[in-house]
């Protein structure tokens, strides 16, 4: 089986946020895939996805504190800076940690550990509603 599907995520404020619920509630057809994969793409090259800590929230503050600064805006050696100080800067981001990710499946759920989960890792101010085209690959039962 294959499926292809562009997804519209919320729009989020800037920082690092969990969309593994929202991506699996427009993917009924994933509970059929007995053995698969799921791949990911952003559509976007201001925000990325990673994969990461699912349950203490401090860990998305940290990395936003952290990218923040390894990546800081308005320095002086930019010339891409039409959009804002902020779009540089997110550009780098979202270069450093990806466009895509592909994860397998098992049994009809995601193979992921137990505190794994799916951020988006949006790098502007104001980014917008993001789109992720979702392919699911696999064998169904």
């Amino acid at each position: 089986m294959w499926l292809q599907r562009e997804i519209s995520l919320k729009p989020r404020a800037r920082g690092f946020h969990l969309i593994t619920r929202e991506l699996l509630q427009q993917l009924p057809e994933l509970q059929k895939i007995e053995v698969g994969l799921m791949h990911l793409l952003i559509q976007h090259t201001s925000a990325s996805l990673t994969l990461n800590e699912n349950a203490d929230p401090t860990v998305r503050s940290d990395f936003e504190n952290y990218f923040s600064r390894a990546v800081p805006e308005n320095e002086p050696w930019y010339q891409h800076c039409d959009e804002g100080p902020d779009d540089l800067p997110a550009h780098i981001k979202s270069s450093l940690l990806g466009a895509s990710l592909t994860l397998p499946i098992g049994q009809g759920a995601l193979r992921l550990g137990t505190w794994q989960g799916i951020y988006l890792c949006e790098h502007r101010n104001r980014g917008g509603s993001r789109r992720v085209v979702v392919t699911l690959q696999g064998e169904t039962s």
